[in-house]
């Protein structure tokens, strides 16, 4: 896989976390552990595109 598909992939999986968190916190039932889980996951693959994007804009 090239960089810039990771990249793109990287990028869909954020959106998706993001959708599944918004919709977590809208319903009464999600605990907060669990949300608390999504936002690390987010975090995780925001730092990652971060670093994915230093390294195409250096080559």
């Amino acid at each position: 896989m090239s960089l810039a598909n990771h990249l793109e992939e990287l990028q869909r999986k954020h959106g998706d976390i993001e959708r599944e968190l918004v919709m977590a916190m809208n319903h009464p039932s999600v605990d907060d552990l669990e949300i608390a889980s999504l936002k690390r996951r987010k975090l995780a693959i925001k730092d990652e595109i971060e670093k994915l994007k230093g390294k195409v804009t250096t080559h």
